[in-house]
């Protein structure tokens, strides 16, 4: 797959954002059947999780996700380095420091987003992971912080950690206020300034910048593409899961891909919930939640949604589920 100009299309040119709770490896699994080009990012691991907990539980994905990336989150060189060097033994694709999240939970682990304050620390830990892993490691971070909404803060951000072997940054086009706003509120109130991660990258050609933040439709995204390296998507992906199936024609260019259907795709997911529950003992339950939005603006897609959200049917194979699903789909359309 390459440009019209001949050169290769980035590995970045379109992704599905970490997001917290949402991009388990369930999740990641199922946006896999929509697209095959995507590049995934796993849910925040925190160093100290994966130091001082359970490895296997915070780093075993399925094969079928590749490219994936393991996002981590802290702000000790030393831990960063020894966690990037877990996540390459697993197997990703890439390691991403998060820089951007604004909870306060994240806060006191000074780390997420707050460390864009201080740009030195974030080049120390990214030298760190650079000389550890021989895998990309990148960095996503916002475009300001609280009411610090110069240019010039997000450059002076951008040159030293790029100095220190980072060349690709996912960059969320909005401030993250650090007090008086949730984290629901972040990803809403602060206003989107894309403009700004242009700039970037007329300053910074040599660098990769992927932007973040309100894309909902296939002409916002193509009007990106022409200024940045790529687009990432969070929730649109998460709650209209069904673009990702056209993004490997439209943005990636490939020919003759296999049919997909919304029912196909729910079949492979009921087959793998199936293989889940014998090899973990997985809830079918926990799976389906990620798939509730197959069908958004489809017929009947509320009562559709209804049965795989019926707690009372929990004690059912998923396969009977999908029948009863299905069944009630057309009765309400």
């Amino acid at each position: 797959m390459t440009e019209p100009s001949g050169a290769p299309l980035s590995p970045w040119r379109m992704s599905v954002a970490p997001m917290l709770d949402w991009t388990d490896r369930h999740c990641r699994y199922f946006h896999r059947l929509l697209s095959r080009h995507a590049l995934l990012y796993t849910e925040m691991v925190t160093t100290g999780a994966l130091i001082h907990g359970d490895v296997p539980r915070h780093l075993d994905f399925n094969p079928e996700e590749h490219p994936v990336a393991l996002q981590l989150g802290g702000s000790e060189p030393a831990e960063l380095a020894q966690c990037a060097r877990l996540g390459e033994q697993w197997g990703y694709d890439e390691i991403n420091l998060n820089c951007g999240c604004p909870s306060e939970r994240v806060q006191r682990g000074s780390f997420g987003a707050c460390l864009m304050a201080e740009p030195q620390l974030v080049a120390d830990c990214v030298k760190a992971m650079v000389d550890a892993v021989g895998i990309p490691v990148t960095v996503k971070h916002r475009i300001g912080i609280d009411r610090e909404e110069r240019y010039e803060f997000v450059r002076d951000f951008v040159g030293p950690v790029s100095e220190a072997g980072c060349g690709v940054f996912l960059v969320h086009a909005r401030n993250a206020w650090l007090k008086g706003l949730s984290p629901k509120e972040n990803r809403e109130v602060p206003p989107l300034r894309y403009e700004l991660v242009h700039r970037l990258k007329r300053e910074f050609p040599h660098l990769t910048f992927v932007i973040n933040g309100g894309f909902t439709t296939a002409q916002q995204v193509e009007a990106q593409l022409q200024v940045l390296d790529g687009v990432m998507v969070g929730r649109e992906a998460y709650h209209n899961p069904w673009w990702l199936a056209e993004w490997d024609s439209r943005f990636f260019g490939e020919c003759g891909e296999p049919r997909r259907t919304r029912e196909s795709v729910e079949e492979q997911l009921v087959a793998y919930m199936a293989r889940e529950a014998a090899a973990h003992g997985t809830p079918w339950h926990s799976i389906a939640r990620h798939m509730l939005g197959l069908r958004h603006g489809q017929p009947g897609a509320r009562r559709w949604r209804q049965v795989w959200s019926d707690h009372r049917l929990k004690s059912l194979a998923p396969a009977e589920v999908m029948a009863l699903a299905r069944e009630a789909a057309p009765a309400a359309a």
